[in-house]
């Protein structure tokens, strides 16, 4: 059985001569499951309508990721003057609240990613945000006035757990949703502004508690009512609501992708060979398309008619033969269930394909060690650049953390995401990947090594310099590649353990971090992480170059091939 060899595709064990995953295979191996790629002069980065329409359905659920994990270490300062009277808060249940949402985050990913394969996207999209919503109403009740301060912060930790959930169900679901759309030559720059509302996620909690101090400025600092940051806390929480209350409708009623229905039709008739009798059709429908000169977009409405108001961007065919019917009967869509579990467990059996789950699992997992442990422990960043909040009234150390908050977020934060939406469809994933990974090692290394020694500039330089690499680097690609190697059908479920992988490393980042720093010093720590990002930048070496790679097209010729070999 002849597969695409490893110098192409990662994907043989064969020592036959694989065609290109860019040319041979994606031209001459097509399933049902593949779009006609759509051919213009305009450049990845510049989104059509539907795209941009898509992009703000989708890129919602990593603004408020962001915007929610960020909020959460000013509110527990605030809840000190609320509740500790300026006391620190208790160290277990501190913690407790502060991974509550990451906690939550690994059990939506893996249930959200499996249940979004087995049922389908349409049935499963929406209810996540949902979930953010109720959760978010939740936790901006917490009766702190009627409850001991514990019991109020173990309400606040609990619902966090809830809400992580939900923002952790839709990193397998956006992603999903957005790949089975996009087209291949444009999918990682459509994924990597949706990746990108996470540093607007940030941006946004910093400025949102800067404007809202700023209106309870007279109250708390002249008045001296401080017990008013208890409004403070619950205002930026629940402004989260309008964009999630935003898209919420059009998640709900957003239709299924054609790519996804194709897997459920195919998956029911593999045995009869129409695999192969799809790819020859869609050699007929290159040669229509050629002769015919054009394209169009397809953008179905929630109903399902042709109109212009869903979201459907795949460049697609015009003249498609009537026998082609993309509708799945429920009887099809029941026997892919049937089989659904058996067919994942076997594809993941394969070396060729669980190599590739291991490299996006454990490189995402080693980033978010080293990217969690220093995001969530800023404290030592904004004490040397002055904006620690040490000194003054309440209200002027609140400000003053909010504004070393933006600092750092504008000085990397956001400009990494948006050089990896330039880039990623020119330089690949795997090499932004390498290379994020080894810049960040080196500013780590010169970090911890002179940690004691820099001075204030040089170390925000040092500091911007690693925020920029992280995300023009591992913290964006470990999102994107993951979309873009696995087939439709098990794509949901295998992003979802991959992004759950990453969780679990801010999870122990969270709770070891402090802990390791006073046991054996910040640059040891920060020496950690260097570690953490070498060993990340040797396990992408098991991935494949996803830029320009159809999966479901590679998925289709080795089931073609099974079932050739099977005959023999």
């Amino acid at each position: 059985m002849a597969h695409p060899s490893p110098s192409s595709l990662n994907h043989s064990q064969d020592k036959t001569t694989p065609p290109s995953p860019t040319t041979d295979l994606n031209h001459h191996h097509h399933s049902n499951l593949e779009e006609y790629e759509e051919s213009t002069g305009r450049p990845p980065f510049i989104l059509t309508y539907t795209e941009v329409k898509l992009l703000g359905i989708a890129g919602v659920g990593f603004f408020l990721d962001a915007y929610d994990l960020f909020i959460i270490n000013p509110v527990a300062t605030m809840l000190q003057y609320r509740l500790y009277g300026g006391k620190s808060l208790p160290s277990g249940l501190e913690g407790f609240m502060k991974a509550g949402a990451n906690i939550g985050s690994v059990i939506g990913q893996f249930g959200f990613g499996f249940a979004a394969d087995y049922f389908g996207r349409k049935a499963v999209y929406g209810k996540e945000l949902m979930l953010i919503i109720f959760a978010t109403i939740m936790s901006i009740s917490d009766p702190t006035g009627d409850i001991s301060p514990s019991g109020a912060l173990i309400w606040l930790a609990v619902w966090r757990i809830i809400l992580g959930i939900g923002v952790g169900g839709d990193y397998p679901m956006s992603a999903s949703v957005t790949t089975d759309r996009a087209r291949i030559r444009r999918r990682g720059t459509l994924l990597a502004y949706i990746f990108a509302n996470q540093g607007w996620g940030s941006l946004v909690g910093s400025l949102v508690v800067i404007i809202v101090l700023s209106c309870y400025k007279h109250t708390m600092d002249v008045e001296g009512h401080t017990s008013k940051v208890d409004g403070v806390w619950r205002i930026c929480v629940g402004l989260s609501l309008i964009p999630a209350f935003g898209t919420l409708y059009q998640r709900l009623t957003l239709p299924e992708s054609t790519r996804f229905k194709e897997t459920r039709k195919a998956a029911n008739h593999e045995e009869d060979g129409v695999v192969d009798e799809i790819a020859e059709l869609k050699k007929q429908q290159e040669k229509e398309k050629e002769a015919d000169g054009s394209t169009t977009e397809r953008e179905v409405s929630p109903e399902g008619s042709q109109e212009n108001s869903g979201i459907e961007v795949e460049g697609a065919v015009k003249a498609v033969p009537p026998t082609v019917d993309h509708d799945v009967s429920k009887e099809e869509v029941a026997a892919a269930k049937s089989e659904h579990f058996n067919e994942f467990f076997h594809y993941f059996s394969e070396w060729r394909h669980l190599r590739i789950l291991m490299g996006t699992s454990i490189s995402w997992f080693l980033l978010d060690i080293a990217f969690y442990g220093i995001n969530l422990n800023q404290n030592v960043v904004l004490q040397q650049i002055g904006f620690d909040g040490k000194n003054g009234t309440p209200w002027n150390r609140l400000f003053k953390i909010s504004v070393g908050n933006i600092i750092i977020t504008v000085l990397g934060f956001v400009p990494g995401y948006y050089v990896t939406v330039l880039t990623v469809e020119k330089l690949g994933r795997k090499w932004i990947q390498t290379q994020g990974f080894l810049m960040a090692a080196l500013f780590l290394a010169i970090l911890a090594g002179k940690f004691h020694t820099l001075s204030k500039a040089g170390f925000v330089v040092c500091f911007a310099f690693l925020q920029f690499f992280f995300n023009f680097g591992a913290n964006s690609t470990t999102y994107i590649v993951p979309a873009g190697v696995f087939p439709t059908k098990f794509r949901a479920a295998a992003h979802g353990m991959s992004a759950a992988s990453g969780k679990a490393g801010a999870i122990i980042s969270a709770l070891a971090f402090n802990e390791l720093s006073k046991k054996l010093g910040t640059p040891a720590v920060l020496w950690i992480f260097f570690g953490c990002c070498i060993f990340g930048a040797a396990f992408t070496q098991l991935l494949p170059e996803s830029k320009g790679y159809d999966p479901d097209a590679v998925y289709a010729q080795e089931v073609a091939e099974a079932q050739a070999a099977k005959r023999k």
